[in-house]
């Protein structure tokens, strides 16, 4: 069994446009915060009620943080995966803070955007686009492949496209 499991999965509404800045090292590091609203009905008084929650997003993976800076803008629905990191850093007053954030590390984690392209006035992108940290931009699947993009069958038998060289 493993020692402990550290993963965070949110779909939520981004609360500001993504802020991209340059590490000392050179590389890129997208931020965000995004909204999640849990809703029910009180049950004494009917009434609907909402709380939300701000998580703090911090992207390290190059490619996922470039489909965020093109394509995420505030409100923008997401479904992301990563792991949550606390850092301690002091504030302009000298005292010791904690944040907690999640974050999309370099090789790992997931982000899609769930708007429809007719539901937004900015971007074009495409619906349901994702991005995972280890595979290659655009869809790879070839079940999420629109009919333009899947790759016809080879013209033949069945019989003459298969290789007789397996050894099971």
């Amino acid at each position: 069994m493993a020692g402990s499991v550290n993963k965070v999965i949110l779909i939520g509404n981004l609360g500001r446009d993504p802020e991209v800045r340059t590490l000392p090292s050179g590389d890129r590091v997208v931020s965000f915060s995004v909204a999640t609203t849990e809703s029910w009905r009180d049950k004494n008084t009917g009434e609907r009620k909402d709380r939300t929650e701000w998580h703090n997003v911090s992207i390290f993976n190059e490619n996922l943080g470039k489909i965020a800076e093109q394509y995420c803008r505030k409100g923008s629905k997401i479904y992301l995966e990563g792991q949550l990191q606390t850092r301690e850093y002091t504030d302009k007053d000298g005292n010791q803070r904690k944040a907690t954030d999640v974050v999309l590390q370099r090789f790992r984690g997931e982000l899609t955007l769930l708007d429809s392209k007719g539901g937004r006035s900015e971007g074009d992108y495409d619906s349901g686009y994702s991005q995972s940290g280890g595979g290659s931009f655009g869809r790879s699947s070839p079940m999420e492949r629109g009919p333009t993009e899947r790759r016809p069958a080879p013209a033949g038998k069945l019989s003459d496209q298969l290789d007789d060289d397996i050894p099971f």
